[in-house]
């Protein structure tokens, strides 16, 4: 049978991947988030500090960091029809492993292989979405991508309030297990769904969209390469571009502000205001609602922008502009007591916070068809390294404090950080991509 380009199949198969998509994204965030949400139970069984277990997200985001990189470059070589669902089955197995260890050793190799392979989660999503779909859906596409994230934040609570018992040692083991086991599932109706070549890139668009409207977005294909129509870029030329700047700079800060909250919630509700393990779960659980509502508007929105004529940047940069004064609003934290008025303000910072990433993905996805993979794994290496410092170092300073609300400050102010970046320092001109 003849091969079919992407652009030849329908848009319910597009849109039926970007959905599969989603689902590896709620699998990965289940693997990631059963720790976080059993970290009271472990901290008590290993009898952890708060700096011992700031360590096992240090592990975890380093080996993240060089995981990205890793599997950044090896996907811009190696097929994503087998690539992904290798990366998946075997993050999975370290999930699963996590649940029969006995010492904080082991603990801490399995966190530590945990974050290796689930990085290469994104060097995969990310040039699927790219090879997919044309600029002006992208964001949509990736805001799809993105929500799986909150639907496994969201999900990973009810499923640690079901299997976890306060008053049974080691009763948090056979979450990381459940958890672990339904990636298979996702892994036979990847290789069922894609083709060997249905992610060549003959299809992608390759218009940088600053200056160019929706209509003229679809017309311009990946086959003008071949004309010698497009200037081409080496990767060198791309990393030292201002634009990969801008983006070094956003990626760090919305990624220090994503990853504060997600780590040290839980604590923060239990620890730091007084909150039972069962209320800060509700209360984490409505923060995700918030998150996948916010991550899934502002892809939405986006289309919506670019078809009532705004630019394809213009819009970006108003959707990431709106979520991060959203996330704000989270510089209140340290004054507000338990109660509505914390909640109220933890909602706005989830429905900012995620809305952040679809923007970003899709900026990072206009410097280079070629070299994707490789861009997203440095970016990716680089946005895990300053968190997973921070976590460490963040964890020794609540130790001495016993405060966690300048950590919470101090990351709802970073998205603005990046806003700024992106208005003053993102070139105005179109610059192709290779």
């Amino acid at each position: 049978m003849s091969h079919r380009s992407p652009e030849d199949r329908s848009q319910l198969w597009i849109w039926w991947v970007c959905g599969l998509l989603l689902l590896a994204s709620t699998i990965n965030y289940m693997d990631r988030q059963t720790l976080a949400n059993t970290s009271v139970q472990i901290t008590r069984e290993f009898d952890l500090s708060e700096e011992q277990y700031g360590t096992l997200e240090t592990a975890f985001g380093l080996a993240f960091a060089v995981g990205a990189s890793l599997f950044g470059f090896i996907s811009d070589r190696v097929n994503i029809r087998w690539l992904y669902p290798i990366v998946l089955l075997l993050w999975s197995a370290m999930g699963f492993a996590t649940g029969l260890v006995e010492t904080y050793f082991g603990l801490l190799l399995c966190r530590m292989f945990l974050g290796l392979f689930e990085a290469g989660h994104w060097p995969c999503a990310l040039k699927t979405t790219q090879r997919l779909l044309p600029p002006d859906k992208r964001t949509l596409g990736n805001s799809v991508l993105q929500s799986g994230t909150a639907i496994g934040a969201m999900v990973t609570p009810l499923i640690i309030k079901a299997l976890v018992d306060d008053n049974v040692r080691g009763s948090w083991r056979p979450a990381f297990q459940v958890v672990a086991a339904v990636g298979v599932c996702w892994i036979v109706f990847w290789l069922l769904s894609i083709r060997s070549r249905d992610l060549i890139s003959t299809s992608a668009t390759i218009t940088p969209p600053e200056e160019t409207s929706n209509a003229s977005l679809e017309k311009i294909q990946l086959s003008e390469l071949d004309t010698g129509s497009v200037r081409k870029n080496t990767f060198l030329s791309l990393i030292f571009s201002r634009r990969f700047l801008v983006l070094i700079i956003v990626v760090i800060a919305i990624n220090l502000c994503w990853h504060q909250f997600r780590v040290w919630m839980m604590k923060f509700l239990v620890q730091g205001r007084g909150y039972s393990r069962d209320g800060s779960l509700d209360v984490n659980f409505w923060f995700n609602v918030m998150t996948d509502i916010g991550c899934l508007s502002a892809g939405f929105t986006t289309a919506a922008l670019c078809r009532g004529g705004w630019t394809v940047h213009g819009s970006r940069t108003l959707v990431f502009g709106v979520c991060s004064l959203l996330v704000a609003s989270g510089g209140l934290i340290p004054w507000l007591p338990a109660g509505p008025w914390l909640i109220a303000v933890l909602m706005a910072v989830g429905i900012g916070s995620l809305g952040l990433f679809p923007c970003y993905y899709a900026l990072s996805q206009e410097l280079s068809i070629t070299h994707q993979g490789k861009v997203t794994g440095i970016l990716g290496t680089i946005a895990w390294v300053f968190p997973s410092l921070w976590h460490r170092e963040f964890g020794a300073w609540v130790d001495q404090t016993k405060s966690y609300d300048i950590g919470m400050f101090l990351a709802s102010l970073l998205p603005l950080v990046a806003w700024a970046a992106m208005l003053c320092l993102w070139p105005r001109h179109p610059e192709h991509a290779e």
